[in-house]
């Protein structure tokens, strides 16, 4: 089976005490556990931070009887209404008694038609099923959805992203000399830092560079060097063939950190007065990044408002 190869489903944790969480987020799903009752919840935050492992390790540890639906394949509201209805209309024999729906990716589901209608579904199946929504962007959610659930945030604070990276560096190296992989540290905590709180991104790369049968610098190598000096003189010579050329050579980097090497560049690239223009700039661009269908003309699109409208030393 996919699920047993994949190593973010072999070692998916099965408890939230295995899951890698900040401290706030670790005592309240525990409240839950400890009551033997799960609220209505909305759980957000970046993609990769644990938000479809918890809500799933929380219906096992209760024991409940739960579906899991994912909104971004299933979207269509006669599938939604079907599949909720025949799972939630029925009595569960398991545990508490009660059912969770887990609604994975609802952030993908139209606001205007099928989001309202699970607003329905949560009053209708109130006493018989309970309802755990994720999602990566709480503003694409509707505000009755908000007001009929917990809206819980899963991102990390600053202060608790080296206990996080700590953790998962433990997890990390049992997952490896399971699968009987060698490793070079260094590479690993490099790799780690890289890419926390995208804790699925990090199994991910580490499964698809296990192949060789060692984890070493030459994991590196597929990385692009994102040259920001070679940048900066393009947008201030106006020069847009040359930024072109500039965006598709570094393409294969991941548009967030992409645009996040940019904007930490920005205090070197602009002049002091230009720079709250350029994160406004960037910080729209960013969030297109996560809609738009051709990353390349939104990449070139935000650097071509940089060039336009801001000052550069």
């Amino acid at each position: 089976m996919v699920e047993e190869y994949l190593w973010v489903e072999k070692y998916r944790p099965k408890t939230i005490d295995e899951c890698v969480l900040s401290e706030s987020l670790s005592k309240t799903f525990q409240e839950f556990i400890d009551n033997k009752e799960i609220p209505n919840l909305l759980l957000y935050g970046t993609a990769g931070t644990g938000k479809t492992t918890v809500a799933r390790a929380l219906c096992e540890e209760i024991d409940c009887n739960y579906v899991l639906i994912n909104g971004s394949e299933e979207s269509g509201i006669d599938i939604l209404r079907n599949k909720i209805k025949n799972f939630a209309s029925t009595v569960s024999l398991m545990g508490s008694g009660r059912k969770i729906v887990i609604l994975d990716e609802t952030d993908y589901l139209n606001p205007q038609t099928t989001q309202p209608a699970l607003r329905g579904f949560i009053e209708e199946f109130s006493s018989n099923c309970g309802f755990i929504f994720t999602c990566n962007f709480l503003n694409r959610i509707i505000s009755p959805l908000h007001s009929r659930c917990s809206v819980i945030d899963f991102t990390i604070p600053k202060s608790e992203k080296p206990k996080i990276a700590a953790e998962f560096y433990d997890r990390v190296i049992e997952i490896l000399e399971t699968e009987q992989i060698k490793y070079e540290t260094e590479v690993l905590l490099e790799l780690i830092y890289r890419h926390t709180p995208d804790l699925r991104r990090i199994l991910n790369e580490l499964q698809r560079y296990s192949a060789s049968g060692i984890i070493d610098s030459e994991i590196f190598k597929d990385y692009s060097t994102v040259n920001i000096e070679d940048l900066t003189d393009l947008l201030k010579q106006k020069k847009f063939d040359g930024i072109q050329s500039w965006t598709r050579e570094n393409l294969d980097s991941d548009p967030t950190d992409l645009f996040r090497e940019i904007y930490d560049s920005l205090s070197e690239m602009l002049e002091s007065e230009s720079i709250p223009e350029a994160v406004v700039i960037i910080a729209d661009y960013s969030y297109k990044s996560s809609h738009v269908s051709d990353q390349e003309i939104n990449l070139n699109a935000c650097l071509v408002e940089l060039m336009r409208k801001c000052e550069f030393k």
